[in-house]
């Protein structure tokens, strides 16, 4: 699994990109304008931290732009993990969520995962509405803490 197939999809004609250096502060961005809600009603939001954990742990290698009609919309992070595969930095600009673009993307990409038939995971903030969504597409709780909720995904489980 890598950054470099392109998926497409019939959600205005998205696309799944390789990222390039470029990207990487658009990203941050996008990062910190998606989480701020969630992160403030957790009281941990910091402008710098915020973007700063992005160019931390981003690994391009990994990551997706996601593009609709030729302009970024979001990304996407699918990097090997122990026994499967883990899931994050799944972000979509704010005029693109609600409108069936993250399951479209999200399908595709489990769709690849469940050809190997292995296990995802990815931990999204206690009360983030994301959480609905993984839920939707056979997540499970796995564990929790005050901040972090860890989900898994085992192989071939169907959408609801």
């Amino acid at each position: 699994m890598d950054g470099h197939v392109r998926l497409g999809g019939t959600q205005s004609g998205w696309v799944l990109r390789s990222t390039e250096p470029a990207d990487i502060e658009v990203i941050a961005e996008l990062r910190a304008t998606v989480m701020r809600p969630d992160l403030e009603r957790l009281g941990r939001f910091d402008e710098q931290r915020v973007r700063q954990r992005l160019r931390d742990s981003l690994s391009p290698q990994y990551t997706s732009i996601i593009e609709v009609d030729c302009a970024l919309a979001g990304c996407v992070t699918v990097r090997p993990a122990q026994d499967g595969w883990w899931l994050e930095h799944f972000y979509l600009a704010p005029h693109h969520q609600g409108r069936g673009l993250g399951s479209a993307v999200l399908r595709a990409v489990l769709a690849r995962i469940d050809t190997q038939g292995v296990s995802v995971r990815l931990n999204v903030l206690q009360g983030s509405a994301a959480r609905r969504l993984y839920e939707r597409h056979g997540f499970v709780l796995e564990t929790q803490d005050p901040i972090d909720v860890f989900m898994v995904r085992p192989p071939g489980v169907p959408a609801l």
